[in-house]
């Protein structure tokens, strides 16, 4: 039997859209389990983290991509590699700081929210897409970087885009290794 050109990228799409079904479902869940939205927002920040510290293995196997030399080489890989690889869209990166540890990712479509039209008045302060700073904090640290996630801006709160905040704690440390 012989399978049709496409038929891999539909599978894929299947189950991006299962995906995002099942994460709103999640985030539904736990607006009921939790009274206030930074319990939530927490509890999503830390599922994030358990996924991020377990998906840089898939991702280092499957992307083959080199030890980056810079913050801002980091910043470009997270968006043109990682998020293309895993959610099929390529945020742009821009650097908001001079001493270039701090970057934004700033997405024009988020997968995540495909079928979310606007978030519960009284549920303003639900960071829906928490999920998407715990991966990436927890994909960084992994690789030994400690970095502090936010969303900056989203539009599922009335923002022109969605924008995730990636501060790089540490000094970027020129170590050699020398043998002897």
């Amino acid at each position: 039997m012989s399978r049709s050109p496409g038929r891999k990228q539909e599978n894929h799409k299947i189950s991006r859209e299962l995906f995002v079904l099942t994460y709103g479902a999640l985030v539904a869940q736990l607006c009921k389990d939790y009274e206030n939205d930074e319990d939530v927002n927490a509890c999503l920040d830390r599922m994030g983290y358990s996924i991020g510290i377990r998906l840089i293995d898939d991702f280092l196997a499957r992307s083959a991509v080199k030890k980056c030399r810079s913050y801002s080489e980091t910043a470009d890989v997270i968006a043109q590699v990682a998020f293309k690889m895993y959610l099929g869209v390529t945020p742009s990166v821009s650097c908001s700081s001079a001493t270039g540890n701090e970057f934004s990712l700033i997405l024009d479509k988020n997968p995540l929210v495909d079928f979310v039209e606007e978030l519960p008045a009284e549920r303003a302060s639900l960071c829906y897409c928490n999920l998407l700073c715990g991966v990436i904090r927890g994909a960084l640290e992994m690789v030994h970087l400690a970095a502090e996630v936010s969303f900056l801006q989203d539009r599922l709160k009335g923002d022109a885009v969605t924008e995730i905040g990636i501060t790089f704690l540490r000094k970027p440390e020129d170590r050699k290794h020398r043998r002897n």
